[in-house]
């Protein structure tokens, strides 16, 4: 019993100890201005992560597989457990461009309006993505400006 006590305590300050040194660098990474001519921070290899408060995916599919597919999961086909993430994949509610970009911006039944740490470009081109990928072949394409005009 003391054994497992004195893991547990083990384990608890590891992981205290790894959530301070995360946040200590992410505030330095912060504290350091923009980012490097090359746009990467340190521990930031791929870019994804420069601002804390928006998403610098370049296009769609970078914007799905980084931003939506931890839901909706990488095939598109959702998930259930915790809670349900419906499926994007063959899903006949994207026939509306209108109504994805304001799912993406607003949110709906518990997922979040991620789509206010996007621009209205990447807002369009996840939408696009989406609607033209996982068995979804709805063609017309989605605008920047459609995106701010719902926003």
């Amino acid at each position: 019993m003391k054994l497992t006590s004195t893991i547990l305590a083990l384990s608890m300050a590891l992981a205290a100890g790894s959530i301070a040194a995360s946040a200590g660098a992410q505030s330095a990474a912060e504290a350091s201005g923009p980012a490097s001519p090359t746009g990467v921070h340190g521990g930031d290899l791929d870019g994804a992560f420069i601002n804390a408060r928006s998403f610098s995916e370049p296009d769609g599919e970078k914007l799905y597989r980084r931003v939506c597919a931890g839901c909706h999961m990488p095939d598109a086909k959702g998930a259930q457990g915790a809670g349900m993430y419906p499926a994007l994949a063959g899903n006949q509610n994207l026939a509306s461009g209108d109504y994805a970009v304001y799912v993406v911006l607003k949110g709906m039944h518990g997922m979040p309006g991620v789509g206010r740490m996007m621009t209205d470009a990447q807002v369009a081109e996840v939408v696009n993505y989406v609607r033209t990928h996982f068995g979804n072949k709805y063609r017309d394409k989605v605008t920047a400006a459609q995106v701010s005009a719902v926003r």
